[in-house]
């Protein structure tokens, strides 16, 4: 594995991804760190992104073929542990915490043999904010599930 290196372009991206608890960009980095006045390379900040992603420091989510990607920073062991539900059409971002979940996780295991890996397991849809609505923005883009089903 190659040595990775604790560089100031590096430092700047991270500190961006921790700072913004909903998904951002690429691009949405790349206008930051000009507003600031900052000279980053754009292949910088992809091959960046992508060693932050091989690292588990971040995760990479993909909306279409259509859309890039979009980088959220990992807080702490309890990201990997639980599904996330992703809007398409505002861009939210909901972290399940739903007993429901351990039970198809449970099924699957048991009527298919099969271990679910939860922290990378995303189901994209639509909010209740945007299915109700009608908007394409204009509200959170984090929030958090805990429903008791």
């Amino acid at each position: 594995m190659k040595a990775e290196y604790n560089t100031r372009q590096r430092a700047l991206i991270l500190n961006f991804l921790k700072e913004n608890s909903a998904h951002v960009s690429a691009r949405d980095i790349i206008n930051h760190l000009k507003e600031q006045g900052l000279s980053v390379g754009t292949a910088t900040i992809y091959r960046t992104l992508d060693r932050l992603t091989e690292q588990g420091i971040i995760k990479k989510f993909v909306i279409d073929e259509r859309s890039g990607a979009c980088y959220q920073f990992v807080h702490g062991a309890e990201c990997n542990e639980h599904f996330h539900l992703k809007c398409i059409k505002c861009g939210a971002l909901i972290h399940m915490d739903c007993e429901f979940i351990a039970e198809i996780e449970e099924h699957f295991f048991k009527e298919h043999g099969f271990t679910v890996s939860s922290g990378k397991t995303v189901i994209y849809g639509k909010c209740a904010r945007c299915s109700n609505c009608g908007r394409d923005e204009g509200h959170d883009t984090y929030s958090r599930c805990s429903c008791k089903h």
